[in-house]
């Protein structure tokens, strides 16, 4: 089974979200799935749950309401802190439910009234359950949860069963350090096992490990969607220019709208500087269509070798390369393409640019630039060498393939795109049928440039396909059929907006 990190299951659950399934469903769920595993430990008997004032304390309330229905159980629930600072509505409701419920409650807001109040409760449980931070800590523990960790390995190191609920509190979800965590006999967690319960010192605080079904859907895992978006940089309120990626797109000549676009796009996703390397007789056209353009002029009417020297420093000075978009094919420009990107740091690929490429030119670098691959269906065909499959699982299989062969990512174009590193594959259905109007593919070539230049190159490609889509949803509504790949554009802001990036 495939593990997974604590913000991808953020960014899974919140898809639920997005396409219908509640918080409170899934919290229901796993409620029910930790009250299931206390039956299997402890047929009958007195079982203290130790709650925090997250989800995780949230699914502790569900679990104890569920045991308490069952004949043969005492329950009773510790809550660290006060009921009104329960995090979520979910958690707060699920709370407010145990008082029908003949569960007894108690609030401990400080250490200091642990000890008296609380004492009896650990030592007269048959079993505890941990439910104090599940995969929301990092860094230091404060109190009362440390001093309330301590009891729960002092009862547990007595003989006493101890389930954690998704993680041993304390314990880092992504197996990065920790101060101190939970001994558990029994580790509960949901969907996927979490990347830090494999780790080799985590084996002495998991105990057993069960993964439990809560009702995930495939769709909210496949698809990319709005929790995606959370896991992307976020701009810091103290940064400095160029702080949030510096792009230079490369292009033009036979057109000029093509890159404009592009870097339009890449400055509406957010970066802080875009510069336009583009043939002199488009300079001042390029530079026409926004103020907010840098254009540098290349030497002759085409992309061609003699422009080596300009573009390299060029190359040096920005975060991520964006280039193909309205290049032309003239076979001196395929040639330059090819000697530009041992330069390269970060690259994206689109339109033009794709057909200077090789399977000599993807092994030359390997492992020295990071490449992301926009082709449509006709020149991802012209990549492979062989016709796109219609079908679409084929399709996935083929995209996915090719870019574990190549070291590259490749956002495959389509009315689903398919974005795949070789290793992990998404979907996006997002888009319309007015964004086959000309542009649209080079907006989204710069979106995922601007996106690449402070993220992972799987990340940055996912989210921009669904950025690019719900953008050009967005614009369809106002214009229809008439949509304009400006219009995509101008969207892009509220999509940043909403999903708190920018």
């Amino acid at each position: 089974m495939k593990s997974i990190s604590s913000l991808r299951m953020k960014a899974i659950d919140r898809n639920c979200e997005c396409l219908g399934l509640l918080p409170v469903q899934l919290m229901e769920n796993a409620g029910a799935a930790i009250a299931q595993n206390i039956r299997e430990k402890l047929e009958s008997g007195r079982v203290l749950f130790i709650a925090g004032r997250g989800n995780n304390g949230g699914d502790a309330f569900v679990a104890a309401r569920h045991l308490a229905g069952s004949s043969g159980y005492t329950v009773k629930v510790i809550l660290l802190g006060k009921a009104r600072d329960i995090g979520t509505k979910e958690a707060c409701h699920n709370f407010s439910l145990l008082k029908f419920s003949r569960v007894e409650m108690l609030e401990i807001p400080d250490s200091s009234q642990l000890e008296a109040a609380a004492s009896d409760w650990f030592s007269e449980a048959d079993l505890l359950v941990d439910a104090i931070f599940g995969t929301g800590i990092k860094g230091k523990i404060k109190e009362p949860e440390s001093t309330v960790i301590d009891l729960i390995n002092r009862e547990g190191n007595a003989g006493k069963t101890v389930i954690s609920v998704d993680i041993p509190s304390g314990l880092d979800p992504d197996g990065e350090s920790f101060e101190k965590a939970v001994h558990a006999g029994l580790t509960v967690t949901f969907h996927r096992m979490k990347i830090g319960l494999l780790s080799e010192k985590a084996k002495e605080y998991t105990g057993m490990i069960k993964v439990a079904e809560i009702g995930i859907f495939a769709d909210a895992e496949q698809y990319v969607g709005p929790g995606d978006l959370m896991m992307l940089y976020r701009r810091k309120s103290l940064g400095h220019k160029g702080d949030s990626g510096k792009i230079l797109v490369i292009g033009g000549g036979p057109y000029s709208g093509a890159p404009a676009l592009a870097a339009l796009a890449a400055l509406r996703a957010g970066a802080d500087l875009v510069t336009l390397a583009v043939p002199v007789d488009v300079a001042e056209i390029v530079a026409s269509y926004s103020p907010n353009l840098i254009v540098r002029k290349l030497s002759s009417n085409i992309l061609c070798p003699e422009d080596l020297s300009i573009l390299v420093d060029l190359i040096n000075s920005h975060d991520v390369v964006v280039m193909g978009m309205g290049l032309g094919r003239a076979a001196e420009t395929l040639e330059t393409v090819r000697k530009i990107l041992p330069f390269c740091r970060k690259a994206v690929l689109d339109a033009d640019a794709l057909s200077a490429l090789s399977g000599a030119i993807f092994e030359s670098l390997a492992g020295n630039c990071e490449l992301i691959v926009t082709p449509h269906a006709g020149e991802f065909a012209r990549l492979r060498d062989t016709e796109t499959p219609e079908n679409h699982e084929s399709r996935i299989k083929a995209v996915r393939e090719f870019s574990e062969e190549k070291g590259v990512v490749t956002l495959l174009k389509g009315k689903i795109d398919i974005i795949s590193d070789g290793k992990q594959t998404l979907l996006n259905r997002t888009g319309n049928a007015g964004m086959t109007v000309g542009g649209t593919g080079d907006v989204l070539a710069g979106l995922t440039g601007s996106l690449f230049s402070r993220n992972p190159a799987f990340l940055a490609a996912a989210c921009a396909a669904y950025i690019n889509g719900t953008a050009g949803d967005l614009a369809f509504e106002k214009a229809g059929n008439g949509l304009l790949a400006t219009d995509v554009i101008e969207k892009i802001p509220e999509i940043i907006k909403e999903a708190d990036i920018g």
